[in-house]
């Protein structure tokens, strides 16, 4: 046999092996990605793009909550994926210096530059201060309730009632998003962008949010080094990242210069107009342990990771929150007589105005809100690199060199987390015996994030969705088309695909 006889025998021996080893696996391993040469198990992820977290959630499950993912050979993309509450939990907190953002992430995130989402450790610590600060101040409450019921009166209900009198079709997650990003976008920058108006105009920096986070996902999936070919090149996800970024900065610095020329020739300032550029002027003053560039760019990225943090996950909840009461009208009727019930507000009565204290009241209300969080968290996913080498509470090694995601959204569908009737929606679940909130750990429930990181405008959130979903379940019926249609987005934030269409009727 000469060399070419050689060479067929052996391709013709290799693929019989392959073959059989294939129906092999894929008899006994059913959801887990085909480990392929050179590209390995990339095929799989590409495929399931389309059902991202239900393909994530069918591995993790059947592997018992973590998987090690193996990437193209040479593209350092190997990662290893766990739910696994032990694990969580370390990370987040037991062990949580060693589990920073990292130059990785930084380098994925790039567009929240030193914003308090993409840094670590001192500067971290000081964003941190500096907005809780903020944030608990009692004038910041009053500004808050009266910035929301600004926006309800002057912006939600009437498009509510005009669609209504219409009779229209109306995507109830793009005008969630307008009503949240006029709301963060007050109270950060003392600046109306009237996105929620009546014409609801395009406004491509309130826009770019979605396709920043579309882009931000693809690097999640795609080999670096093509990443950025398409960055240099301009094209693709990183093009349309480019333009987000360039539709933000010329929002927002014009924002920034204008209240600071204020700020300028204003003798006496009021705490609540100018809480948050002077608490971030006077940091970035302090901070003397690394360049932050300017302060117009320092100020860029910290209103930017608020903003993304104000606008996408709040207004995510609130959108699957309406999804979930069209599956389950019976809670539905339980949060209107939980309403009318501790609001004194009757059946035919126009609900208008309550306090953030009125609204502690509605527990029932708070339990479904935690209960969608719980199935569809805002941030689906966190991503962490290990600073030394570690020994996670699941047994697996990791180095700094190891990529972990860590996926929220399957830890709301775990038997061995929520039982066996994990997938049901009860508010219930979230109801003491007293009749009271029950709270769950973090590394159970971590839609808030877990351990230092614990999310900061977590009350703010609550009382947000609170108000508005109170007002829209008691005012109007809000019916979902096709409800058994909607599906979520492959994304870090959870919206819902191809926005949500609704008819509105008006009930008072």
């Amino acid at each position: 046999m000469d060399f070419l006889e050689y060479s067929i025998l052996f391709l013709l021996i290799f693929c019989f092996t392959y073959s059989i080893w294939f129906i092999i696996y894929r008899r006994t391993k059913t959801s887990a990605p085909t480990n392929w040469p050179i590209l390995r198990e990339l095929p799989a992820v590409i495929g399931n793009i389309h059902r991202g977290h239900a393909y994530m959630t069918e591995v993790l499950i059947e592997y018992g909550s973590t998987y090690k993912f193996k990437g193209p050979i040479f593209t350092n993309m190997d990662m290893l994926f766990t739910c696994d509450p032990g694990d969580i939990h370390y990370i987040f907190s037991k062990n949580f210096s060693n589990y920073p953002k990292g130059p990785e992430f930084r380098k994925i995130f790039d567009i929240l530059g030193n914003g308090i989402f993409n840094v670590d450790h001192e500067l971290w610590e000081l964003h941190r201060k500096t907005t809780m600060s903020i944030m608990s101040h009692a004038k910041f409450q009053i500004l808050l309730e009266k910035t929301l019921w600004d926006i309800i009166e002057k912006g939600l209900r009437p498009i509510l009632d005009a669609f209504a009198k219409q009779g229209k079709t109306l995507d109830l997650q793009d005008v969630l998003q307008r009503f949240t990003f006029d709301s963060i976008t007050r109270l950060l920058l003392d600046h109306d962008p009237r996105s929620l108006s009546m014409d609801l105009p395009y406004l491509p920096y309130e826009k770019a949010f979605g396709d920043a986070l579309d882009a931000l996902l693809h690097r999640h999936i795609t080999p670096k080094c093509l990443w950025k070919l398409q960055q240099w090149l301009r094209i693709g996800k990183e093009k349309k990242l480019m333009q987000a970024c360039e539709a933000f900065d010329q929002f927002i610095y014009p924002c920034i210069a204008r209240k600071q020329e204020e700020l300028m020739h204003k003798t006496t300032i009021k705490d609540e107009e100018f809480a948050f550029l002077n608490a971030y002027i006077k940091m970035y003053n302090q901070w003397n342990d690394g360049d932050l560039g300017t302060l117009q760019t320092f100020l860029r990225d910290t209103f930017i990771n608020l903003m993304f943090a104000g606008r996408d996950t709040t207004s995510a909840a609130l959108t699957w929150f309406f999804v979930l009461l069209a599956k389950n009208p019976l809670v539905e009727k339980k949060i209107r007589e939980e309403i009318q019930q501790q609001l004194h507000v009757k059946e035919d009565e126009n609900l208008k105005f309550f306090t953030k204290e009125e609204s502690r009241k509605l527990i029932y209300l708070h339990g479904a809100l935690c209960e969608t969080l719980r199935l569809f968290p805002s941030v689906s996913l966190e991503h962490k690199v290990p600073l030394d080498h570690d020994i996670l509470p699941s047994g697996h090694r990791v180095s700094p060199k190891t990529r972990m995601i860590l996926p929220f959204y399957v830890m709301g569908r775990m038997e061995t987390l929520w039982g066996k009737d994990c997938l049901e929606f009860k508010p219930e679940r979230w109801i003491s015996e007293r009749g009271g909130i029950k709270h769950e750990p973090s590394f159970k429930f971590p839609a808030f994030n877990a351990g230092p990181r614990t999310c900061l405008g977590k009350e703010m959130a609550f009382v947000q969705m609170k108000i508005v979903s109170a007002i829209i379940i008691h005012n109007y019926n809000i019916q979902v088309v096709e409800p058994e249609n909607v599906y979520p987005t492959t994304s870090i934030i959870m919206q819902v695909k191809n926005g949500l269409m609704v008819n509105v009727v008006k009930k008072i």
